[in-house]
């Protein structure tokens, strides 16, 4: 999956790129690969800060779902054990990172953007947590780090409603730091910011800030991936893939 992932680098800012088309939709091979990037960026001295970001007209579309890698792979085993422990990966990064959003992300799209330490949206960008509309538990530890970033009360209005969230309501909730007509240079800018800085005082202090974040996450998602593993097995399920994939309101019957 390394062959979806490229990296720059200007001064001490390194520049990560997903370019998986046409939604940039992830899987667990792509997390672990991105997660590999991340582990070889911290190993590196001259990068002090990370801008993660994708191509085209879509941040990332969420978790693959029929692709050439399945949330349940020809084997039968489901893959989302695989995907958690890249998510755990990811948030143990040492450096910080600020995301570049453009188009929508969603689902494990929005999950890969809070890794980051700071969001900045393009005025099209689009945020949701649309899992109970597929009949499903949120996932990829959503249901710890977006209360986290923005509080409860915002975090219950995006999780029980599925909605989408634009990227000016995004700023007044906080998911959003700043919005640019150019998200990723304004990105590189607010990392090279950060990685004027003292780099050793930057990442003792992110640290300090998130401290347990990464376990937090490996725990939350080992119960969130048992309710998945339970609700993929209902009628709802199977009714909101349909749904989604017909482009429709979900006909769901508790079952």
């Amino acid at each position: 999956m390394k062959q979806h992932l490229s990296v720059t680098r200007a001064g001490h800012v390194a520049t990560v790129v997903i370019d998986r088309p046409p939604h940039n939709h992830v899987n667990a091979a792509l997390i672990h690969a991105l997660a590999d990037v991340l582990d070889e960026l911290d190993a590196d001295a001259d990068v002090r800060a990370v801008v993660l970001a994708t191509e085209g007209r879509v941040f990332c579309g969420g978790a693959d779902l029929t692709g050439d890698k399945p949330l349940t792979t020809e084997d039968g085993e489901s893959e989302t054990p695989a995907l958690y422990r890249g998510a755990y990966r990811l948030f143990s990064a040492k450096k910080p990172i600020v995301a570049a959003i453009q188009g929508a992300a969603v689902g494990a799209g929005l999950g890969l953007a809070l890794v980051a330490d700071f969001r900045v949206a393009a005025p099209e960008a689009k945020f949701s947590a649309n899992f109970v509309t597929l009949g499903f538990h949120a996932g990829f530890g959503i249901s710890y780090t977006l209360p986290r970033v923005i509080g409860g009360q915002h975090a219950s209005l995006m999780l029980l409603t599925g909605r989408r969230v634009k990227a000016d309501e995004a700023l007044r909730y906080g998911l959003v730091d700043q919005i640019a007509a150019d998200s990723r240079a304004a990105a590189q800018a607010l990392a090279a910011e950060i990685a004027a800085n003292a780099p050793l005082a930057v990442e003792a202090t992110r640290a300090t800030l998130r401290a347990g974040l990464a376990e937090a996450v490996r725990e939350r998602t080992e119960h969130e991936r048992a309710e998945q593993d339970r609700l993929m097995q209902t009628d709802d399920f199977r009714e909101g893939l349909r749904a989604v994939a017909e482009r429709r309101p979900g006909q769901f019957r508790r079952g």
